[in-house]
């Protein structure tokens, strides 16, 4: 009895101390919230052999998986070289022709197999030695001479049938068991279509707008629900058939929530990804890659697809953002294969690459480019033109002491003339009053456009152009910022608070100052004519290097025949601004050495050689550095497709070269027969009208397209693209980045990466957008998920005709 006693005591106290020292909170119970399942399309693996199962999935999103691919279909890259390999006495391949006869059908690069879609998405995926997923892995690939008879047993085998039939059911949402047992009337679907429309005609504005969707406070009591469901309670004041549908509808279905709004834009983003798909689709293409911060810190690179379509025009499309975690070589070589399989589109049909100057992308060693060159050698590399000719410029900036100086004091002229919104103002309205008296004494014309207000801008050295336009600035507003100098240094309290503008005035008005400010002026002049023909979206290479060319040949003639009219502007500049003129035969101290040396130049010397002819030797200098590739086999041999003169670079064994080194565009036949196509193409060419006066790459093949030449001279024509294809100049991944800071802002600074990508998407490739029809849009946004509601059967059996 003591015994029990004893232990109920213990019992007891066990169970009091135990509680009174671990007290029932909430944090000790519960247990750690699981971060929630997603999946968006670019985890989507377009090679099959690289797919995981689907049972490797979360349960969560298994049917959201299974639906993307199905929307996506097979992975049938019908322009890909099958390996060959010998068997039973000849070589044999995977045949293309059998992607038309099998449907299902899918081939993996990457494994060299073939694979059924249906039997991966419904059937045991992790045992897929069993079930359709790998059976042909093996089979298909020892003998591919049985292949078609595999192919048609597995058609009518009892488990890829019902793999096709789950397949069927599950997109057919009209034949879901929750859709019979919740019965919808055909006036509800027509108020659910209503709803669904005013949703996306709203959602579509705000996406060509690059506008926010969502508000702070989007409750019905919220002054300011965001701009989204603003819109719609505006369309509903105005539009009484909208306001009734919102009204009578259903309340747990009125198309507002944040989760209908994203699916709306992946829907759009999915529609203009599928026409830049069809238009590309077989085509070789190169790449234009860059990376950016956005505002949340986030490392983002943007992909351009540059290809030759249909017409002959060359094209560049976004391909979309990708967000990675670091700016290795490896992970931004890892993302971009991502992102063309997530599009079914194979790293082997890439023919060239575009890139910045940094080292994690055009190292030789390391590089992305060189680890893309790994898989594929014909993925040829060019440095972006327009980024070197920036650091042309910058170079040029401090080619001398003085040049070095005079780019100095440019920051400071800029930085106290704009310090305050006060001077600000007092720079605009002297330049206002200048102006005025300027057209009053007939001095400047007057017109639309003309004679704009602006303001000074800094000099950056990544910012194109930007050295040049604060130049021009400062030249156009030369009286009004002396007079703001001049205030600043009157108004200044202490001497010390002048901010420098009594020594910045000095500098302005001394001869040093104009004689550099115009020679910079006329040598940028010409930098910046370049780096916005370079870029351009459809400039060529070829006839990037031909404006190359032509501006070290106008520099050149500066440089010999410049001078006097140089010298007699700035003569003209100084005595119109009262600015001494010096004596250019009387001698001086060399600049920066000491008076005790006694070395005397004259200022003829100095202005004309240690300036204007180092400045101009430094600018060739650099250009023949920087473009050094020029003088490469490769470009030099695309060179001699330039139509300029009746093709008179025209060679036939430099072109024949040229085809050797895309040896895996052209075979030994295409080779034999290329010799007589360039000779006929030529001869045709010069007696054909429409190619004279041509002088661009880039019009040959459309003048081609247009005179159906494209099909006579069919591997002329694909050199041609391939020349095309290669890429100048990344401007258009600037403007992308450009984009980005004006949909990701500050206040929208926790945008979902998938959510930033479509909207991305849609923003920049407007043109496509604007032509895409509702219909199709709503048809793609019901078949994205399991709707509560559809839209009327009539409608979609029409919109699915067309």
């Amino acid at each position: 009895m003591t015994d029990f006693r004893m232990s109920k005591r213990t019992i007891q106290s066990y169970f009091s101390s135990s509680s009174a020292s671990t007290p029932h909170t909430n944090e000790s119970t519960s247990e750690p919230k699981k971060s929630r399942a997603e999946f968006c399309h670019s985890d989507l693996i377009g090679d099959p052999g690289k797919r995981k199962p689907i049972d490797d999935y979360q349960p969560e999103i298994r049917d959201q998986v299974r639906r993307a691919y199905a929307l996506n279909g097979p992975t049938q890259p019908r322009d890909l070289v099958f390996p060959r390999k010998w068997m039973s006495g000849e070589f044999r391949s995977f045949q293309k022709t059998w992607f038309d006869e099998f449907d299902w059908l899918e081939y993996s690069e990457y494994k060299g197999a073939a694979y059924c879609l249906y039997c991966y998405l419904f059937f045991n995926s992790s045992k897929p030695e069993k079930f359709g997923s790998s059976v042909f892995a093996h089979q298909g690939y020892v003998n591919w001479k049985k292949a078609k008879d595999i192919f048609n047993k597995h058609n009518v085998c009892k488990t890829h049938v019902e793999a096709r039939q789950k397949c069927e059911d599950f997109m057919n949402q009209r034949t879901n068991v929750g859709r019979k047992l919740v019965q919808v009337g055909k006036e509800e679907e027509k108020r659910y279509e209503i709803r669904l429309t005013t949703s996306l005609d709203v959602a579509r504005f705000l996406i060509m707008q690059g506008d926010a969707f969502r508000g702070h406070d989007e409750s019905s009591t919220s002054l300011n629900k965001g701009t989204f469901r603003e819109m719609v309670d505006w369309y509903k004041d105005k539009v009484e058939i909208v306001k009734a549908a919102y009204e009578k509808g259903y309340k747990n279905c009125q198309m507002l929530s944040p989760y209908v709004q994203k699916d709306l834009t992946k829907a759009c983003a999915e529609e203009v990804m599928s026409v830049i798909m069809d238009e590309i689709r077989g085509r070789k293409f190169s790449v234009l890659i860059d990376e950016s911060r956005d505002v949340s810190i986030k490392e983002q690179i943007a992909v351009i697809l540059r290809f030759v379509n249909d017409e002959g025009k060359v094209m560049e499309r976004f391909l979309g953002l990708q967000h990675v975690e670091s700016c290795t070589a490896i992970a931004l070589k890892e993302a971009l294969v991502r992102m063309l399989s997530s599009r079914k589109l194979s790293i082997s049909m890439l023919r060239g690459q575009g890139y910045d100057g940094a080292s994690n992308m055009r190292g030789e060693f390391n590089g992305v480019q060189k680890l893309i060159r790994d898989e594929n050698t014909y993925a040829f590399y060019v440095h972006c033109f327009a980024h070197q000719l920036q650091l042309v410029v910058v170079s040029v900036s401090t080619s001398s002491a003085d040049i070095a100086d005079f780019f100095n004091y440019v920051p400071l002229i800029v930085n106290t003339v704009g310090a305050s919104c006060m001077r600000k103002d007092v720079l605009l309205a002297k330049h206002h009053d200048v102006l005025l008296e300027k057209i009053e004494n007939g001095e400047i014309m007057t017109g639309r456009g003309l004679n704009q207000e602006s303001g000074l801008a800094r000099p950056g050295d990544t910012r194109w152009g930007s050295h040049l336009k604060t130049l021009l600035r400062i030249l156009v507003m030369w009286e009004a910022i002396i007079d703001v100098l001049e205030i600043v240094k009157k108004d200044s309290v202490k001497p010390a608070c002048t901010g420098g503008a009594l020594g910045l005035i000095g500098k302005m008005e001394s001869f040093d100052f104009v004689f550099i400010m115009h020679l910079m002026i006329e040598l940028l002049g010409m930098t910046d004519i370049l780096s916005r023909a370079l870029q351009r979206k459809d400039q060529d290479i070829v006839e990037a290097m031909h404006l190359i060319t032509d501006v070290k040949d106008i520099l050149q003639d500066i440089r010999e025949n410049g001078w006097e009219p140089l010298l007699k502007k700035v003569k003209t500049f100084c005595e119109k601004n009262e600015i001494e003129v010096p004596d250019m035969d009387e001698e001086i101290n060399i600049r920066g050495t000491s008076r005790r040396r006694k070395q005397k130049v004259t200022n003829m010397h100095y202005y004309h050689v240690e300036i204007f002819l180092v400045a101009i030797d430094a600018i060739l200098t650099e250009l023949n550095h920087r473009f050094s590739e020029i003088s490469s086999e490769l470009l030099v041999c695309m060179a001699c497709f330039n139509p300029r003169n009746s093709f008179s670079n025209f060679n036939v064994d430099k072109l024949m070269r040229l085809a050797e080194i895309y040896a895996e565009d052209f075979d030994i036949g295409e080779l034999a027969l290329l010799p007589n196509q360039l000779k006929s193409f030529v001869n045709r060419a010069r007696r054909t009208q429409e190619f004279l006066g041509c002088s661009e790459l880039g019009k040959i093949a459309e003048i081609m397209v247009k005179t159906t030449m494209n099909t006579s001279y069919q591997l002329v024509y694909h050199l041609i693209e391939l020349t095309l294809i290669l890429p100048v100049a990344t401007a258009s991944v600037e403007r992308i980045f450009s984009a980005m800071s004006l949909i990701k802002t500050d206040l929208h600074s926790k945008m979902g990466d998938e959510w930033l990508n479509d909207l991305m998407i849609c923003y920049n490739e407007k043109e496509i957008f604007r032509k895409i029809e509702n219909e199709k849009i709503k048809k793609k946004f019901e078949e994205m998920k399991n709707r509560r509601m559809l839209m009327p059967k009539k409608l979609m059996i029409a919109s699915s005709d067309e």
